[in-house]
């Protein structure tokens, strides 16, 4: 990653060592000379004469750097600008105003102060307190900054474009489609920011600073968090008590290809200058996304600061720990930057319509759709997603997404159950010669563990099971296939944004935990009954025990704290599995299964056990 470094310096040129002092010197010496003779040769020989005092456009003015005289003598810049600050007539408002931009989605009010943007409020989300979503998470603006301000590698320029007062080309209130411009002249400084709407979530902002006639390359910035960080307000409130900074992202897309880095890997104040098609800082459900306007010259800074926050939200006294926000700023190497921002949600349908600039300078190059993050198994898991969204559009309404979730478990569990009798048929079968097993294991246990004559063991245990048919890949295959499928689903819920706010019966958001923890002690209840009815004949009785009691309690514990929409897909899925089994218990291999395992319990402690074994 390279250091952040400020293309607007200019390296000094020779002179500037000690090693120079003599010809200074005399320089300075020859120049006095030259002035004597002249002042001598004006007092002397020249007439004296009255002239007039200079006016305001004939006063000389000092040379900027890069500057060239034309032929009637008039100071130029190298780009065609008048160089001079006093040669640009000053542009600032008196006071301070407002301008108010709304579309069918988005409000947006600008301050006129750095021109930038005080709200971002998203017309059809709500926050938890149940007012409208403003994207710009108030306690991180008021220390870091608000959306479009200017980001410089010169802090006392950045202040000074994000303090001055520009001129609104509108104040008040103002309908998309439209054109918001801003304009500030002074103290050497030319700035025009505009930004355009349509009927989307996307800005397009153009924006140009020249000091001196000289064009500054500064950044566009969204300099800190964003939509449901709600734990940095005063009240350290948060959706569910869970940290949404926590999964907060750096994504990015170079030449097609994407990539994404979690908040405590991003260093911040780093100059990165690459071919992005697009850059985004996104948390859990909404995303503030920079497209170039020519990906070619793209110029970014990743932003990374952090607030000190209770480490349990519900508990301000609790240990503080540091909470990590992002920030980008995006430009334009060449100094006029030209982008478009999109600052809204991560909803499929919506960010696949998004696309960033291609070869042709249109907008139909990659889409933002990959900032949806479905994990490591999104090819699995994004097929899962648009089935439960098909299920959702059948049902139809608002309160339609838990119902969604309880039939489409249950067809996923319907589907894998030809697995699930696969793996009893195996088990059964391993059941049959376990006495076998054990012999052969008693053969060989005065050996130590390490010893050579062990391998025998294992020989024999594979020549018994080829003997009988077993393979011990069947067994476990099933559950590799489901797996993943879990896994995905596991994504899914945890990921789509349609599940934020969606309520079921008593359950007013399925991405936050269950309020009155129904579910979680569901989960524990179906999980034990479902263990305790299932036969584990020749299990390890430490190992019955944490299957019996801790696995429910760990899962349980864990639903405690995750979204609701998860506990009712593993509620749901228990629920199956223990109607399940009591079918299974009254068929024939679980009768067989039951009766060896009550057999051999009865061996081990004289007919009395004294184990958890399974019922039918």
């Amino acid at each position: 990653m390279a250091e952040i470094r400020n293309p607007n310096l200019q390296t000094q040129g020779p002179g500037g060592g000690g090693g120079g002092g003599g010809d200074m010197r005399s320089t300075m010496g020859f120049g006095l000379l030259l002035l004597v003779v002249l002042l001598g040769y004006q007092y002397f020989f020249k007439p004296k004469t009255a002239e007039p005092a200079p006016t305001a456009e004939t006063q000389s003015q000092p040379q900027q750097p890069g500057a060239q005289t034309n032929a009637s003598g008039q100071s130029t810049t190298t780009s065609g600008s008048a160089a001079t600050p006093s040669a640009v007539p000053a542009i600032a408002a008196a006071a301070e105003t407002e301008t108010t931009v709304e579309n069918e989605k988005v409000r947006i009010v600008f301050t006129n102060r750095g021109a930038q943007v005080k709200h971002w409020i998203l017309k059809d989300y709500k926050d938890a307190a149940g007012k409208t979503l403003d994207m710009v998470q108030a306690q991180a603006a008021a220390r870091f900054g608000l959306p479009l301000s200017f980001f410089t590698y010169d802090s006392a320029l950045t202040e000074q474009l994000n303090q001055a007062l520009y001129q609104p080309s509108a104040t008040g209130f103002v309908l998309a489609p439209t054109s918001l411009t801003f304009r500030y002249a002074g103290n050497g400084l030319e700035v025009v920011k505009t930004v355009s709407f349509d009927s989307s979530y996307v800005v397009s902002v153009e924006t140009e600073v020249k000091r001196n006639g000289v064009p500054v390359r500064a950044l566009v910035q969204w300099p800190a968090g964003l939509g449901d960080m709600e734990e940095f307000g005063s009240t350290h409130s948060a959706l569910g008590g869970i940290r949404a900074s926590a999964a907060s992202q750096f994504a990015w897309s170079t030449d097609g290809k994407q990539d994404l880095q979690a908040a405590s890997k991003v260093s911040g104040n780093e100059t990165h200058d690459q071919p992005y098609d697009y850059v985004a800082i996104t948390d859990l459900y909404f995303a503030a996304a920079f497209l170039p306007g020519d990906p070619d010259r793209a110029t970014l800074v990743t932003l990374h600061h952090a607030i000190e926050l209770p480490s349990d939200l519900s508990d301000p006294n609790s240990q503080k720990k540091p909470a990590d926000l992002l920030g980008l700023a995006v430009g334009d190497t060449s100094g006029l930057t030209r982008l478009r921002l999109y600052a809204g949600p991560k909803q499929m349908d919506v960010l696949k319509t998004i696309h960033a600039t291609g070869a042709d300078g249109a907008a139909n190059g990659q889409s933002l759709e990959p900032l949806i993050h479905y994990g490591w198994l999104g090819i699995v898991a994004k097929p899962l997603y648009l089935a439960l969204r098909f299920l959702h559009g059948l049902l139809g309404g608002p309160y339609t997404w838990g119902w969604s979730i309880i039939i489409f478990t249950s067809i996923f569990s319907l589907i894998m159950m030809p697995t699930r009798f696969i793996m009893m048929k195996s088990s059964l079968k391993m059941m049959r010669i376990q006495p076998k097993v054990d012999a052969i294991k008693n053969r060989y246990a005065h050996l130590k563990i390490n010893d050579p004559k062990k391998a025998e063991m294992n020989a024999e245990i594979m020549a018994l099971h080829q003997s009988e048919g077993i393979n011990m890949v069947g067994g476990c295959l099933p559950m590799l296939v489901q797996m993943p499928l879990f896994i995905a689903y596991f994504e899914v819920l945890s990921n789509v944004i349609e599940l934020r706010q969606a309520h079921w019966f008593w359950l007013t958001d399925l991405s936050s935990p269950d309020p009155v923890h129904i579910l979680p002690i569901l989960i524990i209840l179906s999980m034990f009954l479902t263990q305790y009815i299932s036969p584990a004949p020749g299990m390890d009785p430490a190992q019955r025990r944490l299957m019996a009691f801790m696995m429910p309690i760990f899962f349980g514990f864990m639903l405690w704290h995750y979204a609701s929409g998860l506990a009712l897909y593993w509620g749901t899925s228990n629920i199956i599995n223990l109607a399940l089994q009591l079918f299974i218990n009254q068929s024939t291999i679980g009768k067989e299964m039951h009766a060896i395992a009550a057999k051999r319990a009865a061996k081990k402690v004289g007919g009395k056990p004294n184990t958890l074994q399974g019922r039918r």
